[in-house]
């Protein structure tokens, strides 16, 4: 408050309050020897002239403690002014505190894997053919370039019951001693449902395999190892029913096919869903035995076994692209989440710590690849 609006007040205060001021005129008789009609009349009187003046004297209380607290001459801010204040991140949109650090997981960073996660869920809901797609594609090109990775990609259309819809496939080809192949891989489109992008379905194993990529590039082993991300892994339909799904694997697996080098891929790992904070990964029915028990058994070694559980499912996924051309698959998936295929799957549900077991388990099962 200004002195200029302190005198504006008190001038309010002393046109709209009386002086209150007790007095008995000397013409009337003491009270004692008024009639009792007049007694209390006259004592009302007197209680509402000391509330009033109460009240009067409050108030400018206020005013003297308003302009003491303004005596630096600085304008208090107009009422219409709006202070906005910026909400604080929520703690399950940050990493977890305790992601295991690189140089616990051989290299695999797990909080720079949940921040690839973030970034995919910024560019929104990302099916195949869409616009947001295209910038999911030029941010894994542009991270692995970053990392020194040799990428090529594969623009393709396929026919779906949308009608005909562009694709492209992205892969990496790390080059080893010999011409023996482990091929890694993920897929990056979401579904089609509104409001859905995918942070776990797609999103996570996305996140994964960039990382696998900045740890692999500049590292050459006895075998080739290619990572491939995938697009057009959803079925454009509500229901899976093939052939509307799994667009890209198939076109992979039949190029492979075409120019011999399926024949050379020792090994293909899947990686699919695999950032849930209650992460559990069950063994594929529909995947290779002798490769399946080579990843667990690599994962109970590490510490993880209550993660990577024995117990059994059946999954179709993009391995299935490659098993039905003999190649040994294993599909590293946790399908039962609460929040599949709805708008629900955001980066809250995102573990940087769950992220970080899958990827160490994949740089370790790589590692004992390299040796057969």
């Amino acid at each position: 408050m200004t002195k200029i609006g302190l005198a504006n007040l008190l001038q309010e205060l002393e046109a709209s309050s009386p002086t209150f001021t007790i007095r008995q005129d000397p013409a009337l008789a003491p009270e004692d020897s008024l009639p009792p009609a007049q007694q209390f009349a006259s004592a009302a009187a007197l209680r509402f002239s000391a509330t009033r003046l109460v009240r009067t004297v409050c108030a400018l209380s206020v005013i003297l403690v308003l302009w003491g607290c303004n005596s630096s001459g600085v304008e208090s801010p107009k009422p219409s002014t709006t202070v906005k204040v910026a909400p604080p991140k929520s703690p399950n949109q940050l990493p977890d505190e305790d992601t295991p650090a690189p140089e616990k997981t051989g290299g695999f960073d797990g909080k720079r894997a949940y921040a690839d996660v973030a970034k995919q869920v910024d560019f929104g809901p990302h099916a195949a053919g869409s616009q947001a797609i295209a910038q999911v594609q030029d941010y894994i090109l542009s991270e692995l370039s970053s990392a020194g990775c040799t990428a090529d990609t594969d623009a393709f259309n396929s026919q779906t019951p949308a009608g005909e819809v562009a694709m492209k496939n992205i892969l990496v080809k790390i080059p080893g001693e010999r011409p023996g192949i482990i091929m890694l891989a993920t897929h990056y489109d979401t579904k089609r449902i509104d409001n859905f992008v995918g942070a776990d379905d797609g999103g996570s194993s996305t996140a994964v395999m960039l990382e696998l990529a900045r740890s692999l590039c500049a590292l050459h082993g006895r075998y080739n190892v290619w990572i491939a991300f995938f697009d057009g892994e959803e079925a454009v339909n509500p229901e899976w029913h093939d052939p509307d799904n799994r667009y890209g694997s198939r076109q992979m697996a039949a190029k492979l096919a075409i120019s011999g080098d399926i024949a050379k891929i020792r090994a293909f790992l899947l990686a699919d869903i695999v950032g849930t904070r209650t992460l559990i990964l069950k063994r594929d029915a529909n995947s290779d035995k002798a490769l399946t028990d080579l990843v667990w058994a690599t994962a109970a070694r590490l510490g993880y076994s209550g993660v990577f559980v024995n117990d059994t499912t059946a999954i179709e996924d993009d391995h299935q692209s490659f098993s039905a051309r003999k190649v040994p698959t294993v599909d590293v998936i946790d399908l039962q989440i609460p929040y599949w295929h709805t708008p629900q799957d955001t980066l809250d549900k995102i573990s940087s710590k769950s992220l970080a077991v899958v990827g160490r388990v994949f740089l370790e099962s790589v590692k004992q690849l390299q040796t057969k």
